[in-house]
């Protein structure tokens, strides 16, 4: 990517330094306008990235027209070096992006599952595009509670557009069960690929704490709602 691209480009720079001084190094750059990831051409292809290799159950593409499942292809970096590493291996993560640094003690496991959300939602896989808004304002670590507050804001930033447009809004958020179904079909397709393809740990574990949050977003919504309803008197009670 030239000198020129990259200054337009969001950017997220993940370093993770390992408990025996090791840093491994990963730079995300997305699109400015459509947040899809751009980069340097992917020069390895195993055969575990290819469409019919486990594909997901949902996955709408074909593979006559589609040879490689998008999400494999961006993660094919990030998984393959974290192959021999432990979910629990204590580790060191920074995140810098232009406008700050955010850093843990966390585990490689927590890591990678912050570092994959930005992959697979930025690959062109349709399905993960629901959440591609998301990563705008990516928070590294986000807690489920931060979580599910991001995902509503968008969604019903998502109905004002609609209603802008004369679509009907779905101002009860009854949509967004399922996105995230569908959002879990693909985190459990990805495992099984991975699974498949002798990933073990690491990336197992990653994968599965982002189905986590995929399956439990929807059933904490409406205790978020009523958790943070007294903050915004100032609005209510007029």
């Amino acid at each position: 990517m030239g000198t020129e691209n990259k200054q337009k480009a969001l950017s997220f720079h993940y370093i993770f330094r390992g408990g025996d001084g090791t840093t491994k190094s990963f730079e995300i750059f997305l699109d400015p306008r459509t947040l899809n990831c751009i980069g340097p051409a992917v020069t390895s292809k195993p055969e575990w990235t290819r469409l019919s290799f486990n594909q997901c159950d949902n996955c709408p593409l074909d593979p006559k027209e589609h040879e490689y499942c998008p999400i494999a292809l961006n993660i094919t970096n990030l998984v393959a070096a974290f192959r021999d590493h432990s979910s629990y291996e204590n580790a060191y993560v920074m995140v810098m992006t232009k406008e700050r640094d955010i850093s843990k003690n966390t585990t490689v496991e927590s890591g990678m599952s912050s570092l994959l959300g930005i992959y697979m939602v930025t690959s062109g896989c349709p399905i993960m595009e629901k959440l591609k808004p998301l990563v705008r304002y990516h928070l590294p670590f986000a807690t489920l509670h931060e979580t599910s507050i991001r995902i509503m804001s968008m969604y019903l930033l998502i109905q004002f557009y609609l209603k802008r447009k004369g679509k009907k809004p779905d101002w009860d958020m009854k949509g967004l069960e399922q996105i995230y179904d569908e959002v879990r079909k693909v985190n459990e397709g990805m495992a099984r690929r991975l699974k498949a393809a002798a990933f073990t740990d690491a990336s197992l574990n990653a994968i599965a704490n982002l189905n986590n949050f995929a399956s439990l977003v929807p059933l904490v919504i409406t205790d978020t709602l009523e958790e943070i309803e007294d903050s915004l008197s100032a609005y209510l009670e007029k």
